[in-house]
Formats: C-alpha cells, sequence, structure tokens
C-alpha cells in the first residue's frame, strides 16, 4: 500500500505546476535593414558589389603563399587556440547541465567495530561487535518549473556565444595575417622605388658634377642634388625595419619564431590587391555574418533563460527518490539473506514564506539580460559603422591613388622636359632640381598609397565579419 504521506507530497506538486512561469524572452529593437536595398550607404559604383561575400575571401588575392600562410594561422595560432580552449570549457559546462536531466545513483558502504556501553546491553550479551551496511540512493528531479530546461538552455547558448567569438578571432588572425603579408609586400616595393629613385637621382648627380667640372654651373647645383639624393637615400633603412616588422608579425601570427618563417613569404616585391569590385552583400547578409553580434545575440538569449531558472525557485523543486540497503555485524553476513530496508517517497525543497533572496536573483537576472540586450544592439551599430567607415576609406583610398596616378605621368613628363632642357643648357640647377624632387616624391607618394589601398581593402574584409558564417544547427 503507497503511503498517505507520498500521495500528499505528490498532489501538493501536481497542483503547483499550474503556476509555474518559464524564462522571460527579451526582445531586441536593433534598427531597421532593408535586405533589398544592396551595398552600403557609403558604397560607390565600380567599388563593391552586392554579390555575397566568399568565405574564404583572402583567396580572391590568388596568391597561393598567402593561401598557405593562413591555413598556418588557423591551426597553430595561440589566440586561436585560447579561444578552441574557452569552446571545450562552455561544452564542458553543457554537458553538466545536460546530466541534471538524469537520475543520480549513488552507492554507500560502511563499517566499524565498537563497544557498547554496559547499561545500554541485555546482561550476559557480548558488548563488542562489528556493524556493516550496504546501499544504494536514487535521486531523481522532477523539472516542473523549468529549472533544469532553462539551464541547459542557458548552457548551450553559452556554448554557440564561445563558438561565435571564436570565429570572431579567426576573423582577426586571417584579417591580421593577410594584412601583415600585404604589408610586408607593399614594403619591398617600396623599397624597390626608392632604390629606383636614389639610382635616378645618382645618375641627375653625375650630369650635373659634369656640367660643374665643365663650368656650366656652379657647386651649390651639385651640393643641392646631393642633399636631396641623400634624402631619398634616407629613407631606405626605414622602409626595411617595417619590411621586417611584418614579416615578424607574421611569423607570430603562424605560430613561428621569426627564423622559422620561410624565405618565399618574403619573396612578392608587388602591392597585394584585389583590381575587380569587392562583393559585398547588404546589410541583412552583414548581421548574420558578423560573429561579434552572433555571439551577442546568443549571450541575450543565455540571459533570458537564466532569468526562468531564477524563477523556477519561486517554486517548490520535486525530487523523486528512494533508498535501499542492508545491515550486518559482518561483511559475509551482508549478502547472506539479511533482511532489506527501503524508503520511497519525493522530497519537496521550497523556500517560504521568505522569498526575498529568490526576488533579488531575479532581479539580477533580468538586470543581466538587459545588459546583454544593450551589448547586441550595439554590437549592431558597431557592425555597421565599421563597416560603412571601411567602405568610405576603401573608396577614399582609391580616388587617392587615381589622382596620384595623374600626378605622377605628369611629374614624369616635366622631369624628362626638364632634363632634356637642361642638357641643352635652356633651364638653370634650381628647376632642375625642383622637378627631380617633385617627380621622387610623387613616386614614394604613389607607392605609400598602394600600401593604403591595401590596407584599406583588408580592412574591409575584416569589417565584413569574412571566412565564417552563421551556424545552421540549434546548439540546443
Amino acid at each position: 500500500m503507497i503511503p498517505r504521506n507520498f500521495l500528499i507530497s505528490a498532489a501538493t506538486a501536481l497542483a503547483l505546476m499550474g503556476c509555474a512561469a518559464g524564462p522571460d524572452r527579451v526582445s531586441s529593437s536593433p534598427p531597421s535593414l532593408d535586405a533589398r536595398s544592396g551595398p552600403f550607404s557609403s558604397a560607390q559604383a565600380g567599388v563593391v558589389t552586392a554579390n555575397p561575400l566568399p568565405e574564404n575571401w583572402w583567396r580572391l588575392y590568388r596568391d597561393p603563399v598567402l593561401d598557405g600562410l593562413v591555413a598556418d594561422a588557423l591551426v597553430a595560432n595561440t589566440d586561436i587556440r585560447q579561444a578552441v580552449a574557452r569552446i571545450d570549457r562552455a561544452r564542458a559546462a553543457l554537458r553538466g547541465a545536460g546530466s541534471d536531466r538524469l537520475p543520480r545513483v549513488g552507492l554507500s558502504a560502511s563499517g566499524g567495530y565498537g563497544r557498547t556501553p554496559a547499561d545500554q546491553t541485555l546482561p550476559g550479551a557480548d558488548r563488542s561487535g562489528g556493524s556493516f551496511s550496504l546501499g544504494a540512493d536514487l535521486a531523481y528531479e522532477v523539472d516542473l518549473f523549468g529549472r533544469v530546461s532553462g539551464g541547459i538552455e542557458a548552457a548551450a547558448n553559452d556554448e554557440a556565444a564561445a563558438r561565435a567569438d571564436a570565429d570572431a578571432v579567426r576573423v582577426m588572425v586571417v584579417a591580421d595575417t593577410t594584412l601583415a603579408y600585404a604589408d610586408a609586400a607593399s614594403a619591398a616595393a617600396r623599397l624597390r622605388v626608392a632604390e629606383s629613385i636614389v639610382a635616378l637621382l645618382d645618375d641627375s648627380l653625375r650630369l650635373t658634377r659634369l656640367r660643374h667640372d665643365a663650368g656650366m654651373t656652379d657647386g651649390l647645383a651639385v651640393a643641392r642634388i646631393e642633399t636631396l639624393r641623400d634624402q631619398r637615400a634616407a629613407t631606405i633603412p626605414a622602409i626595411a625595419a617595417d619590411r621586417s616588422a611584418a614579416l615578424f608579425a607574421l611569423a607570430t601570427l603562424t605560430g613561428r619564431t621569426p627564423a622559422q618563417l620561410p624565405p618565399i613569404t618574403g619573396e612578392r616585391t608587388v602591392p597585394l590587391e584585389i583590381a575587380v569590385p569587392i562583393p559585398v552583400g547588404d546589410g541583412a547578409q552583414l548581421l548574420a555574418r558578423r560573429p561579434d553580434v552572433r555571439a551577442a545575440e546568443r549571450r541575450v538569449m543565455a540571459d533570458a533563460a537564466r532569468i526562468g531558472v531564477a524563477r523556477a525557485d519561486l517554486y517548490p523543486r520535486v525530487v523523486l527518490g528512494g533508498s535501499i540497503g542492508t545491515a550486518a555485524s559482518s561483511v559475509g553476513n551482508l549478502f547472506s539473506g539479511n533482511p532489506l530496508g527501503f524508503l520511497l517517497g519525493p522530497l519537496v525543497d521550497w523556500a517560504f514564506p521568505n522569498r526575498e533572496p529568490v526576488y533579488a536573483r531575479i532581479d539580477a537576472a533580468n538586470a543581466d539580460a538587459a545588459e546583454s540586450l544593450a551589448a547586441f544592439d550595439g554590437a549592431i551599430l558597431t557592425a555597421l559603422q565599421e563597416t560603412e567607415t571601411a567602405l568610405s576609406d576603401y573608396a577614399r583610398a582609391l580616388e587617392r591613388r587615381r589622382e596620384l596616378d595623374r600626378a605622377l605621368a605628369s611629374a614624369s613628363r616635366a622631369a624628362r622636359i626638364v632634363r632634356a632642357q637642361n642638357r641643352e643648357g635652356l633651364v638653370d640647377s634650381l628647376q632642375t632640381l625642383d622637378a627631380e624632387r617633385t617627380l621622387a616624391e610623387t613616386q614614394a607618394d604613389l607607392a605609400q598609397q598602394d600600401a593604403i589601398v591595401s590596407q584599406r581593402q583588408i580592412a574591409l574584409f575584416r569589417a565584413l565579419g569574412g571566412g565564417w558564417s552563421a551556424q545552421a544547427e540549434d546548439p540546443a
């Protein structure tokens, strides 16, 4: 016959099920986006297209060396390894939360030897002896009010947020690796331009000295062209240092020491650039792709689930349990048919009437969810701001380079004319010097602008969050 107290406890628990309150759902109000609006407001025709951004965007550069470096970085980079470790920790927490759905079984055994006081022992009975027991306990929490399921949901979203954080680290590492490779290539190109400028000025200096020896010009012209030549030569060590620094950064990003970097890495002397319009998609695709936005969204969901976990403490926690065991005076007698004792029934744990601690935890959970929601809205605004800024910077960089291309053509033409006139004695040394200086500065500016275009292009890919998209599976 089932004990009367067990029926009363079970009926009480079932009656309270109607009062259960699940986790609050926090609704966001991010800026409205029209997926049909095409690229972003700062995009210009001929600069970008509305085609979706490819996942492996660095392959658009068609450079096998860069492809290999990115692959190495994705495996060996220390920041990525830390992010993967954080995923493993979140998955362990998810497994721990999921285990609350399963019954908990415990085994117990004890033994001892003692002496009973004389006034507690029958006359003539042995006062000394052993005592041994063996038992098993079973407990299962009935998730009537969503405490267990809410904890699992929160842990699942924490794990998904950790995966999104790892994707954000991968985006950063790929962009930094590509940028370091681009900086090394741009520095090599700038170095080549600087050396060609010095070689050209050496020729001008030689001709000026010949004219000076022939009495056709004075020593001031020689000194001026020597000064310009030395000024341009002084830029070479700084450019070489920039190239070395980029290569050292590339070694660190790929998990190597500088000495272990393959020599082929530094062989490129042409700036890294995609010459066709860049596919950027639209705003809706951006938000679905950006790992930081996905991570912020998952944290909102996790904190919303924790509200339900905290609110479940307003209601009783019902645990169905039982135990069975036996006791004997010796270990051998434990298994010799001694009678078994058992206990079966529910355990109801309910904090009442002092529920202020529970309300405090609910308020704290609501505050955490509000903070996560604000962070989510901020992540959306940041994503749009960074992308619009990167698009604008890239468009302006291309525009400035076009102007410098025209300026270089004009400066080259002027320098050729002045050199020819100088050989004929039609212009003085000051005019020649000005033409040479203008040409050298324009060449150096254009080489520097090529590097800036590469940097702006990579910054745009970083802002677009390229390389990883939202996972299709539901971690819950």
